[in-house]
């Protein structure tokens, strides 16, 4: 289980850099189809998404905490 919630949080930090690069890309060319905040806006919605869902995976105890270093 916790094998694939981190996969799952690994593919969407790709989606994130995915969607961060397309913002690039799509600032840099002339002739695009999509504003740049189209994809600086899916970034933005995925990144709220994993920290959600990190939030509820160490509420409910299947991601574990950091020990307290003292």
């Amino acid at each position: 289980m916790l094998l694939l919630t981190k996969g799952i949080i690994l593919l969407l930090l790709g989606i994130i850099l995915f969607n961060l690069f397309s913002g690039l890309f799509s600032m840099l060319r002339q002739d695009n189809d999509k504003p740049m905040s189209h994809y600086l806006g899916r970034r933005v919605l995925y990144s709220a998404v994993v920290l959600v869902l990190l939030l509820l995976l160490m509420a409910t105890g299947i991601l574990p905490h950091n020990p307290r270093p003292y």
